[in-house]
């Protein structure tokens, strides 16, 4: 199972996608006749491209790209044919894998009606709006200026076309857009791009002699980040600069008086919530933390409950197996952490947009990264997930609520570029560790658990991958699938068979429809499951924030403060800040109610949560004074 932010899968997202790409690529051969209905990703065949030495050595080669764009063109453009796909995303990201090819191909024409398709499918207004303009600008000043015009006269039509294009926007619909596109921008370089193929490709190509389509588009991807949009990177920032520059507002913080704090003097009967997540810095929450009057720090197991020293809650390792701990232990990590904590939090502001002085100093550092060091720099920043990820839920929880009480269920997420192999054995265990995990809650209690986790299929298909599991890309399918199955059902029969507790689950950042793609638990629907998206400090949905008739309510997920482990206050953003902050309005409501089932919660908060509309889609926006005043 892995973070709602993931900081591994952003950067390798963020760059891959450069050119409107980083789509899973689908064919296997013919496409059928006669057009073959699909209801979700699983149904689309997968398509794998042998490869020859490294991946990193092929981006070298543009014939052997071109040649590989070729192959996949044919099967994304079958697929189309053969296939009805109904999911906005998934279209739009096999017409992005075309988009690119279009694009390297030096198709002008086929890469404007393109981006043309794209636009048509996007619901989100802003990205409506800017999909495609760095590209668009490009083929403007080819066509003016020729391609065989000199640099500098090339790049001062490319600022001149992107310029106008950007002038003619709303700003208050597509600034966080342009600020995003700017940051992310900022932190590309070769040796970025190169080190995330050696990272994450050369070792799949060592084991199986296969790119898979994600990583097939993310060559073609590469190769034309290099070669086109490199090149222009200072001319976009600057048009970019200028803009923000010249339309600088903030944007008004709805929820201060949508608010409601608890105090003391209420005298309520304490409530029992749960963080089932990275782990929690127990000592921030003196006072507030569950405890176990029955076990002692002694490595027994005192109470015989099969878990050892789970005085404030219980953990599990990477490989699902029982473990002891609150809080995620560092090791010889624990020297670097300062640092890298201040480049997950430039991470996290790059995905929503932030330019912060912690967003300045990561897009600085990663500008000089040297191709070797970018490994260990992604499991670093996967680490600091890890230790400081279920601290600043947490504290989101507990927030204006001294009856609040924090048992921890601590996952162990694994941060390596080469996971831990997600064999049939791991999922059985997996499965079995959501079940162990909810008797554990039922036995103490609890009436309120918060989820800022999710998990798919691909998940285990990659680890497979990446590990040279299986014969063949169907063998790998079938045994993820496997897998898969293992781990959904555990955590939906454990979801199911605790009626009495409220599961609060964030969405997802992916920009997705999680009922497509099949998240866990996102795309559950269950009486007391509540599945929460993200929106910003004025009620608009972030561009991240994954959506599906499953996500029941919006809510804060932008810039939200809270502790990390020592005590230190940091904003992050994400659907994993949103989920908690829907389970903080729940303690409270069970805290002054503690009669309330938690159907009855999930009523009152969406009652009293605001209908609302953005870009020709209505949403639920949490208002946790009126679902205050409900009660």
């Amino acid at each position: 199972m892995h973070l709602r932010f993931n900081p591994i899968r952003f950067l390798r997202t963020i760059c891959l996608a450069a050119a409107l790409i980083a789509a899973p690529v689908f064919g296997s051969g013919d496409a059928p006749k006669q057009k073959i209905k699909i209801d979700k990703l699983d149904d689309l065949p997968k398509h794998m491209y042998p490869v020859s030495g490294k991946a990193s050595v092929l981006i070298n080669s543009k014939e052997r790209v071109l040649e590989l764009a070729r192959t996949v063109r044919a099967d994304v453009e079958a697929d189309l044919a053969g296939y009805e796909i109904t999911d906005p995303t998934t279209l739009k990201r096999m017409y992005g894998t075309l988009l690119s090819i279009d694009l390297i191909e030096g198709k002008f024409d086929a890469a404007l009606a393109r981006i043309e398709q794209i636009r048509a499918l996007e619901d989100k207004e802003a990205k409506k709006l800017t999909a495609g303009l760095t590209n668009i600008a490009m083929i403007a000043a080819k066509r003016e200026v020729g391609s065989d015009a000199p640099t500098a006269e090339y790049k001062a039509a490319f600022s001149r076309h992107l310029t106008k294009l950007t002038a003619a926007l709303p700003w208050s619909v597509v600034q966080d857009t342009i600020q995003q596109s700017k940051g992310r921008l900022e932190i590309f370089s070769e040796n970025l791009l190169r080190g995330l193929v050696e990272a994450q490709m050369d070792p799949v190509v060592a084991e199986t002699g296969e790119l898979n389509g994600d990583q097939a588009a993310g060559v073609i991807g590469i190769r034309f980040t290099i070669d086109e949009r490199l090149p222009l990177k200072s001319e976009t920032i600057a048009v970019y600069q200028k803009l923000i520059e010249a339309n600088k507002t903030v944007k008004p913080d709805i929820w201060e008086a949508r608010s409601v704090a608890l105090s003391k003097d209420m005298k309520l009967k304490p409530v029992l919530a749960a963080v089932w997540d990275s782990g929690v810095d127990a000592d921030i929450f003196y006072g507030r933390m569950f405890v176990n009057a029955s076990e002692l720090r002694d490595g027994k197991d005192n109470d015989g409950n099969g878990f050892v020293d789970d005085i404030h809650g219980i953990a599990y390792d990477m490989n699902a197996h029982r473990a002891t701990g609150v809080l995620f232990p560092l090791g010889d990590a624990a020297a670097r952490m300062p640092q890298v904590m201040q480049h997950t939090k430039g991470l996290m502001d790059i995905q929503a947009a932030i330019d912060s002085p912690e967003a300045t100093e990561l897009k600085r550092h990663l500008s000089s990264l040297d191709s070797a060091d970018v490994k260990g720099f992604l499991e670093d920043l996967s680490l600091a997930g890890n230790y400081s990820h279920g601290t600043h839920v947490a504290g989101i929880m507990a927030a204006g609520n001294p009856f609040i009480r924090l048992l921890v269920a601590r996952h162990t997420y694994d941060y390596h570029t080469i996971p831990v192999a997600r064999t049939e054995d791991w999922g059985e265990r997996d499965g079995a560790k959501c079940l162990d995990t909810v008797e554990y809650l039922k036995r103490h209690r609890v009436r309120v658990v918060n989820m800022s986790w999710g998990e798919s299929q691909q998940d285990a298909e990659d680890s497979l991958e990446a590990n040279g599991i299986g014969e063949s890309a169907e063998e790998r399918l079938a045994i993820a699938r496997r897998v898969f199955a293992s781990q959904k059902e555990g955590l939906y029969n454990a979801i199911k068979n605790a009626p009495d507790i409220l599961f609060v689950c964030a969405a997802g950042n992916a920009d997705n429809d999680v009922e497509f793609d099949e998240y866990i638990a996102s795309s559950f629907e269950l009486p007391n499951l509540i599945t929460v998206g993200a929106v910003d400090q004025a009620g608009d949905p972030t561009s991240f924030t994954s959506f599906g008739k499953t996500v029941q309510v919006y809510a804060n997920g932008f810039e939200v403060e809270s502790y990390v482990p020592g005590g230190a206050r940091m904003k992050f953003s994400g659907t994993s800040m949103a989920a908690p902050n829907v389970a903080n309005l729940a303690a409270k409501m069970i805290a002054v109610d503690p009669t309330l089932t938690p159907t009855k919660v999930i009523e009152l908060i969406k009652k009293g949560a605001d209908r609302t509309t953005a870009g020709g889609t209505s949403f639920l926006l949490m208002n946790p004074k009126k679902t205050m005043d409900l009660l």
